[in-house]
């Protein structure tokens, strides 16, 4: 989990400098005309006409006769219709940037504004892109260095579960046993019912100390752990089915464990809040990689906010440049899908 991953892979620095030097381009004239120079040419050039017609042998009558009057308004109308042209046309990528800006969510990236427009324009749009692709880079490293110390503490605590109070609750139930091998008969009772809330005790410190630590996902792999995860929550009330194909591509340890963490989390939000009494866990290939599936039948999201749960699939999905839907199941209910890339390995031809 100390891999970061960096989401600026799908925009290079070659692409960045290419926006830049579009917009330098732009400014120099080139390939662009700023907006400060359309509307200054379109009001010069109205004025110099204007000019020419008073120097000219154009003269307006007092009082003004009606056909003066409407070469004049016409010249007005036309001088007006070209403004509003030229700051509707060199405006309308200001409006998308807004919108754009608006809707920019940095747990959903890849999402750009199309660099256009006057050179002032493109060059605002490329400085928000590339600030974007900053943005989305730092937090997936934020991200990635809180969720691997998140891990280590899991795996500390499990530990100390584990070896700590694991083994002072089966030294408790052996001292237990002999207490109730010596004990008066009408005590008896009393002592065995010490020694079922002990070892209830102990079988959920080992409950939790698995889900702190998937021990089976490092054993047994990512199947293993998937159809015992199924199986653990399977419970009054729930069932879970589980299907997970032979014929998956090879997925680094990264990637599987945030498939294991997302099926968990899923399955945790279903118990929790769906109220539903069937749940499906599915882990299949799809082209160019792989796709887990968490369904329920329950209640559905609906118009709420997403919580922390979701929140932080959506960062474990980042850190693999995995794509995380959460939205209705078909029938009622929710889906949540988590869409894996794999990348092929080149072969050695066409390396050289």
């Amino acid at each position: 989990m100390g891999v970061v991953t960096d989401i600026r892979s799908g925009r290079s620095r070659e692409t960045v400098r290419g926006e830049v030097s579009d917009a330098d381009a732009g400014r120099s004239g080139t390939r662009n005309v700023s907006l400060f120079w359309r509307i200054f040419s379109l009001n010069a050039a109205g004025l110099v006409v204007a000019t020419a017609l008073l120097l000219g042998p154009v003269t307006v009558s007092t009082p003004v006769l009606a056909g003066e009057a409407l070469v004049l308004l016409g010249g007005l109308a036309l001088l007006l219709a070209g403004n509003a042209l030229v700051l509707r046309f060199g405006l309308s990528p200001l409006q998308r940037l807004d919108r754009a800006m608006a809707t920019a969510d940095l747990l959903r990236p890849g999402t750009r504004p199309v660099v256009s427009g006057p050179a002032e324009t493109a060059g605002l749009i490329t400085t928000y892109n590339t600030m974007l692709d900053r943005l989305e880079a730092e937090r997936a490293a934020g991200a990635a260095r809180a969720l691997s110390a998140q891990e280590g503490e899991r795996h500390r605590i499990a530990r100390e579960l584990h070896d700590e109070v694991g083994q002072t609750l089966t030294a408790v139930l052996l001292q237990l046993k002999r207490v109730a091998d010596r004990a008066p008969e009408e005590l008896r009772d009393e002592v065995g019912q010490a020694q079922e809330a002990t070892r209830a005790g102990l079988d959920e410190i080992r409950r939790i100390a698995r889900r702190l630590r998937p021990g089976v996902l490092e054993e047994l792999g990512l199947a293993s752990a998937l159809r015992s995860l199924a199986a653990e929550f399977t419970t009054h009330g729930l069932t879970v089915r589980h299907h997970v194909t032979g014929d998956l591509p090879a997925l680094t340890p990264e990637a599987e464990l945030v498939v294991y963490r997302v099926a968990q989390e899923g399955l945790t939000n279903t118990a929790r809040h769906a109220a539903a009494d069937r749940a499906e866990l599915r882990l299949r290939p799809v082209p160019g990689g792989a796709e887990l599936l968490v369904r329920d039948n329950g209640r559905g999201t609906g118009a709420a906010a997403e919580g922390a749960g979701i929140t932080g699939m959506r960062e474990r999905a980042l850190l693999v440049g995995a794509s995380l839907t959460v939205g209705p199941a078909p029938g009622g209910g929710t889906d949540v899908r988590l869409r894996l890339p794999v990348r092929l390995p080149v072969p050695e031809g066409a390396r050289r």
